[in-house]
This record gives C-alpha cells, sequence and structure tokens, in this order.
C-alpha cells in the first residue's frame, strides 16, 4: 500500500532538481510517489520528464505562476496518501529517507510532523556550516539522543524562540496538512505559522537522530533575497505579533510571552547587516536594525 507522498514544489534550477529528484528514486520500497509541480517556464523541463518516464513519478506544470506558498499549497492539494514530503527542489533525500521516516511512523503513529536528522549543504554539495544553524543546534534544538515525541505549550516555546527544524525534510501526516494548508498572506515564514496552527490543535512531533536528508543553504534563496530587503523581517514581525495574542487567547501565556519577544528573529536580522548592506545598501542596515530594536 502506498503511504508516503513526496511532492517537490518546482522554481529554479533545473540541474539541481534533477539531482533531487534523482535522489528521491534512490529510496527503497515500493509504498511512495513522487509528484513534482512545476511553476515555471523552463524550456526542456518537461521533456526530462517525459524521457524518464517512471511510474512512480508524477509532473505538473501549472497554468500560471502561483508562487511560493501557493505552490505549496497547489502541492498538498494533489496528495493523496496518509503522509507527504514538501522537498526543496535543490535539496538531497539519502536513500535511507524513508527507511527512517518508516521507523519513526510506527514508534509515534499518532505524531503528525516527523523531523529527521539532517545536514547543511552549500551551492556545491558540500557540508556548510552557519551561524544560523549552529545555533539551531547548539541553543535551541532540544537536547539528548536526539528520539523522542513533542508537543504542546513546550514545544511551541521551544520553536518561537528558535525555529530549529528543516521544513523541507520534514514528513507530514497528510490530514493534518490538509486541514489547515499554508497561509497565503505568509511568503516566507508559512512553515513555521502551520506548525503553530497543528500544535494549537493537540498535534504532535517526533524526531529521530538518523542523517538522512541534506538540506540546500545558499545566499539566493527566497528567504535570504527578502531578509536583506527586510521584507522577511516585516512578516516575521507581524506573524510573532499575532501569534502572541493568539497564544494568549489559547492560555499559553509562556508561549506567547516569547512570540512577543522573538529574540532569536531580531538576533538574525543583527548578524545579516553586512550581507544587507552589500546587496540593500543603506536601506537594508536600516530595515535590519529596525527589526533588531522592535
Amino acid at each position: 500500500m502506498s503511504r508516503y507522498e513526496i511532492l517537490m514544489p518546482y522554481y529554479g534550477d533545473a540541474p539541481l532538481m534533477q539531482d533531487a529528484v534523482r535522489s528521491v528514486l534512490a529510496q527503497s520500497g515500493t509504498d511512495w510517489r513522487l509528484t513534482v509541480v512545476d511553476d515555471g517556464r523552463e524550456s526542456g523541463v518537461p521533456e526530462w520528464f517525459e524521457a524518464l518516464s517512471d511510474p512512480r513519478v508524477r509532473y505538473h506544470r501549472n497554468e500560471r505562476n502561483l508562487g511560493v506558498t501557493g505552490n505549496f499549497n497547489r502541492c498538498v492539494s494533489l496528495a493523496e496518501y496518509e503522509y507527504l514530503v514538501l522537498m526543496g527542489c535543490d535539496d538531497l533525500m539519502h536513500p535511507n529517507y524513508l527507511e527512517t521516516v518508516r521507523s519513526a511512523v510506527e514508534r509515534e503513529p499518532k505524531a503528525a510532523m516527523i523531523q529527521p536528522g539532517v545536514e547543511v549543504i552549500g551551492t556545491d554539495g558540500r557540508p556548510y556550516g552557519t551561524l544560523v544553524d549552529r545555533a539551531k543546534r547548539k541553543i535551541y534544538a532540544p537536547k539528548g539522543p536526539g528520539r523522542g515525541l513533542f508537543g504542546g505549550e513546550d514545544l511551541a516555546v521551544s520553536l518561537l524562540r528558535g525555529n530549529w527544524l528543516y521544513f523541507p525534510s520534514i514528513c507530514w501526516r497528510t490530514e493534518a496538512v490538509k486541514r489547515f494548508g499554508f497561509r497565503t498572506d505568509l511568503a516566507v515564514i508559512q512553515d513555521l505559522a502551520l506548525v503553530v496552527d497543528l500544535l494549537v490543535a493537540g498535534e504532535s512531533l517526533a524526531t529521530s537522530p538518523e542523517v538522512c536528508f541534506s538540506y540546500r543553504r545558499h545566499a539566493g534563496s527566497e528567504s535570504s533575497v527578502k531578509a536583506y530587503t527586510g521584507s522577511r523581517f516585516d512578516e516575521a514581525k507581524r506573524f510573532f505579533k499575532e501569534t502572541a495574542c493568539r497564544l494568549d487567547a489559547h492560555g499559553w501565556h509562556r508561549a506567547a510571552k516569547v512570540s512577543r519577544l522573538h529574540l532569536s528573529s531580531r538576533l538574525h536580522a543583527v548578524t545579516m547587516l553586512p550581507g544587507a548592506a552589500r546587496q540593500a545598501g543603506r536601506h537594508g542596515v536600516s530595515a535590519m536594525l529596525k527589526h533588531a530594536a522592535r
């Protein structure tokens, strides 16, 4: 029986996307399917999938550009199996990805989210360490053996203090994601918004320490470009303020306080100052300082 729907919203670099597809095709078992949803018009892409001619792969090209969040929701609408993965089109699954996820599902069948072990790579595919990723591992992520089940206000506090998840590597229970979808008014922080929706609804997150996914981080990403102009942080400030009010109403006052403070987001703005100065000049520096100072 097919259980795992691997969805790949595509826009961008065709060779990296093809490597990502090949990494999915290397997965074990017969309980999965890959669906690529193309939000662009790059020539040669439909032909590549036609030549691939693999029954485990579906390819869709949107009639019009939907944007990042719109394409996420389009992917979710196509999911038919019990679990889904919204994989980045420049990321890589290791051959043991689905093996790791299957084990976690068997161990924690009620979890709505599964976060396996992740390595970070750069554009060249080599290990790539950043201050953000070191902070995720050393400061914000739970300490211990790496295998556990988390939820409720404690997890909300942890993630709002510093989001240590790697969104494209997460395996989600499809029903839970379809229940909420991704907020169309958010362009960068929509993944954390979905997690908060699920936690408030009583869902939980399972973690597994086995490294089985390569997350590609590079300066040209959507989030990095928006950060340099300040638009990412404008969105983040609005989200954290709204979430604080929502969590106070829900009775999660500790989490609301952390969201209102959003200290890690403000510190991140400080670390972005050199890049903002190079990429966006005085306007970028001003936006970073404004966010850092609340």
